[in-house]
């Protein structure tokens, strides 16, 4: 299984790349970075040192992955997202006389995106956070709060609205799933089976019979 690099690309010493990643014109990846197999990087994307990349990660054009970012197996980045590390940044001292360096420090914080999870189109991912398995993000998003498995989180800033299966078929509005009650979803496309308490969302086993 061939790697794929663009002659464009830029990608610095010390950086792992697995088999039969795909890496596109003008993406630069820092020293350090680990990117697991056939994870595809699009045009002009940047990956900052010491990032960590699952396999099968589909990250489109123009995102910003800064340091301290995890993609976990299977996640998708869609064009043009932006991750930031610090909560408070500043580009100097409080007294205006020295430029603050810019690598990590005590303020640096760390975002994991968890296994599954897609991420649309111009989002923001502030600092800090974990977005679950299987979460979806809708396109332009500014996420300021950690986001469950299998929800979906929309608007500005980003909020549960909803559920999403694996396969990324919605389950239901958050307000067809009343808190304070326990409640059964099952995908319309794929047939899975979802048991959701308020953003709580465990997946079912599938009975033998459901399967056949």
């Amino acid at each position: 299984m061939d790697t794929r690099i663009h002659p464009t690309a830029l990608i610095e010493t010390d950086v792992q790349l697995g088999p039969g990643c795909q890496v596109w014109d003008n993406v630069h990846i820092r020293r350090g970075a680990r990117i697991g197999a056939q994870t595809t990087i699009g045009e002009k994307t940047y990956i900052a040192y010491d990032v960590r990349i699952g396999a099968r990660v589909k990250i489109n054009a123009f995102v910003y992955l800064c340091h301290g970012v995890t993609l976990e197996d299977g996640v998708m980045v869609s064009a043009g997202t932006v991750f930031t590390n610090d909560r408070y940044p500043r580009a100097a001292t409080p007294d205006l006389r020295q430029l603050r360096p810019a690598g990590p420090d005590d303020e640096t914080l760390h975002t994991l995106v968890r296994a599954g999870c897609t991420i649309g189109a111009r989002c923001t991912i502030g600092p800090g956070l974990t977005l679950g398995r299987f979460a979806m993000i809708g396109m332009g998003a500014v996420v300021t709060r950690e986001v469950p498995d299998f929800c979906l989180a929309l608007g500005n800033p980003a909020r549960v609205a909803g559920f999403v299966c694996r396969c990324g078929q919605p389950l239901g509005r958050l307000a067809d799933f009343p808190l304070g009650h326990v409640h059964h979803a099952r995908c319309p496309r794929c047939a899975r089976r979802y048991t959701i308490e308020g953003t709580r969302v465990v997946e079912r086993r599938a009975h033998r019979a459901e399967v056949a």
